[in-house]
C-alpha cells in the first residue's frame, strides 16, 4: 500500500528537512516547516474537541494555510472539507448545513459570504480566520487554532479507507455532491499523476489552480510525494503566472483552455522569457485546436489535452495529438458501455466507464447519487468517448449535453471545434440545444469575437461552418457574447446558455425556416448580446 498524504510529507520532513516544499510570495516553506505547523494546528484542532470524522470547513484562497489545514486533518483523521471561493452565501449555507462542520477556517475577505449563516449551524466560537478576526462577533484568528497548551504528538492512526477529504462538485446538474476520497484514493491518485503526467523532481510547478478543487489538490499532494518544488499563487493571473514562470523558471504548468486563452494574450502583449517551460497540460473543459496549434509559438511548449474528473484522477493521461483526445494509462481499468450496458466496439462512442483504487468511495450522505454512479466498483462518468489508435480516447460530449437533433446525435465539441476552425474572428465557441417539438433539438450556438470584429461577421461564420459539418450539425441560430459563462470549475456554463437559447428563441425565429441550415441568413440567425 501507498504511503498516505501525511505520512508522505512526514517522510519528506524527516528525509530533507531544509528542502523548499513550496514558495508563496517569495517566503520559503520548507518540509520540516510544513509538518511543524500541520502538527501545531492538528493539536489545536483537537484542544478544541475536533475528532476524527468531524468535519472541518476550509474556506480560503490558495494560501499556505490551506496545506497547513489539510496536514492537519490528515494527522488528526478529521475530513477536510473545502468550500469553493467563488460561491455566495445562498450557495455556501445550504453545504454548510449538510456538513454540519466542527470547525470553519476562512479567510478574512471571504467571510462576508459565511458569516449570515445561521449559529446552529456554525456557531460563532467554531469560526476562525486568516488574516483578522471579528472578535466581537466570537469569530477568533486563525493564531489562536496554533496556541495549545498540549505538545503531546498526536497518537492517532486514521485508516486509508475512512473519509479524509469532501470535494464539492459544481452543482450543473442540480444540488453540490460531496465527492469522498480517502487516504488511500488521495494516494493512488497522486502516484498515477506522477507516472504519467510528466511530471518529475527536477520540475518546478507553478500553480494557480484552486485547492479547493481536485486538480489543485492533487497535483499539490503530487508535489509533496514526488519532492517537486512548487510556486504557489493565490489564483490565476495571467500576468501573475507569467511573471511566476519567469523568475521562478517553471518548468510544467497544468490550467483551463479559458486561462490559456488569456495567458497568449498576455504573453503577446508583455513577452517574457519562457524558455524553461517544457509542458503545458489542459482539462476541465474542450480546448479549442487552434489555441493548442497557438501554443507553442507564444509561450514556447506543447499544449497538450487530458481528461479527469472530481472523482477519479489519473486513469487517463494527455493526448499527444491536437483535439480532445486523451490517453488510457497502463494498467488502467477502463471501458465504454452503450444504453444496454454492453461494451461497444473500438470506434463506436460509448460512456466511459473507470475502475481502480484511485475512484472515490461514494458521495457523502447520498447513497442514491452514490449508487447511480458507483456500480460494481465502476464509476460512471457520464462522459461520451470513443477509442483511437493504440492507447487514444476521444472525448465526444458530455452524456447530459449531447444533442439529439430528427433522432442523430451531435456531439457540442465537435460543432465547437468547427465555429472555432472556420473563421479566424471566432475566439471561443459553445453550442446547446433548444427543445423542438418537431425535430426534439434543434443546434443553437454562441461565439466570443476578437476585439475590432464586426457583428455581421456572423453570417460568413455560419457559411464556413456550413463547409465542415453536415448539415444538420450547423447551428439554427449564433449569439455573439463577451464571454462565455463559466461554473466554478471553470468550464462551459451551459445550463445558463441554455436559458439565454431559450430566452432567444422565445423573441427570434429560431427553427421557423428550416432551409437556413443550408443558406444561413443573417437576418434570421443574427443576435447580438445587449442589442436585443
Amino acid at each position: 500500500m501507498k504511503m498516505s498524504p501525511i505520512n508522505t510529507l512526514m517522510h519528506q520532513a524527516q528525509t530533507r528537512p531544509k528542502s523548499t516544499a513550496f514558495v508563496f510570495h517569495d517566503e520559503i516553506w520548507t518540509y520540516e516547516r510544513l509538518a511543524t505547523e500541520a502538527g501545531r494546528l492538528a493539536r489545536g484542532l483537537s484542544a478544541r474537541g475536533v475528532a476524527p470524522g468531524d468535519r472541518v470547513a476550509l474556506h480560503m484562497m490558495n494560501r499556505p494555510e490551506m496545506l497547513v489545514a489539510y496536514y492537519a486533518c490528515f494527522k488528526l483523521g478529521a475530513i477536510a472539507a473545502p468550500l469553493r471561493t467563488a460561491f455566495k452565501f445562498a450557495e455556501l449555507a445550504p453545504l454548510l448545513q449538510r456538513l454540519k462542520p466542527a470547525l470553519y477556517i476562512g479567510e478574512i475577505g471571504l467571510y462576508d459570504n459565511v458569516a449570515p449563516v445561521d449559529a446552529s449551524i456554525l456557531a460563532p466560537d467554531r469560526r476562525f480566520v486568516v488574516d483578522g478576526s471579528f472578535e466581537d462577533q466570537g469569530v477568533q484568528p486563525w493564531e489562536t487554532l496554533l496556541e495549545t497548551i498540549n505538545h503531546e504528538n498526536l497518537s492517532f492512526a486514521p485508516a486509508s479507507y475512512k473519509p479524509a477529504v469532501l470535494i464539492n462538485t459544481s452543482g450543473s446538474t442540480g444540488e453540490p455532491k460531496f465527492v469522498v476520497h480517502t487516504p488511500e484514493t488521495l494516494a493512488e491518485s497522486a502516484d498515477l499523476l506522477i507516472k504519467h503526467w510528466g511530471l518529475s523532481d527536477d520540475d518546478v510547478v507553478v500553480m494557480p489552480l484552486p485547492m479547493a478543487h481536485m486538480s489543485g489538490l492533487i497535483i499539490f499532494l503530487a508535489n509533496i510525494a514526488l519532492g517537486t518544488p512548487f510556486t504557489l499563487l493565490e489564483g490565476f493571473d495571467p500576468d501573475a503566472v507569467l511573471d511566476s514562470i519567469e523568475r521562478d523558471r517553471g518548468t510544467w504548468y497544468l490550467g483551463f483552455p479559458s486561462q490559456y486563452a488569456a495567458l497568449l494574450e498576455s504573453q503577446r502583449a508583455r513577452p517574457r522569457d519562457l524558455a524553461s517551460l517544457r509542458i503545458c497540460l489542459t482539462g476541465a473543459d474542450t480546448c479549442p485546436v487552434d489555441l493548442q496549434r497557438r501554443a507553442p509559438s507564444i509561450v514556447g511548449a506543447p499544449l497538450y489535452n487530458l481528461w479527469a474528473a472530481t472523482e477519479a484522477v489519473g486513469s487517463l493521461t494527455f493526448g499527444l495529438r491536437h483535439g480532445p483526445v486523451a490517453r488510457i494509462v497502463k494498467g488502467a481499468q477502463i471501458k465504454l458501455i452503450d444504453e444496454n450496458g454492453a461494451e461497444v466496439a473500438d470506434g463506436e462512442i460509448g460512456e466511459l466507464l473507470v475502475r481502480g483504487a484511485n475512484v472515490f468511495a461514494g458521495y457523502w450522505n447520498d447513497p442514491e447519487a452514490t449508487e447511480k454512479s458507483l456500480r460494481g466498483g465502476w464509476y460512471r462518468t457520464g462522459d461520451l468517448m470513443r477509442r483511437g489508435e493504440g492507447d487514444e480516447i476521444w472525448f465526444v460530449a458530455r452524456k447530459k449535453d449531447i444533442i439529439i437533433r430528427g433522432g442523430t446525435n451531435i456531439s457540442p465539441a465537435e460543432v465547437e471545434q468547427a465555429l472555432v476552425a472556420c473563421h479566424p474572428a471566432v475566439e471561443q465557441a459553445a453550442v446547446v440545444g433548444i427543445p423542438d417539438a418537431v425535430l426534439g433539438q434543434r443546434v443553437f450556438g454562441f461565439v466570443t469575437l476578437a476585439d475590432g470584429t464586426r457583428d455581421t461577421v456572423v453570417s460568413k461564420i455560419l457559411r464556413n461552418v456550413a463547409t465542415r459539418l453536415a448539415s444538420y450539425k450547423v447551428p439554427e441560430g449564433l449569439e455573439v457574447i463577451d464571454e462565455l459563462p463559466r461554473n466554478a470549475l471553470s468550464k462551459v456554463d451551459r445550463n445558463m446558455l441554455k436559458t439565454m437559447a431559450l430566452d432567444i428563441s422565445k423573441t427570434g425565429q429560431i427553427g421557423a425556416a428550416p432551409s437556413r441550415m443550408q443558406q444561413p441568413d443573417e437576418r434570421a440567425t443574427r443576435r447580438v448580446a445587449g442589442n436585443r
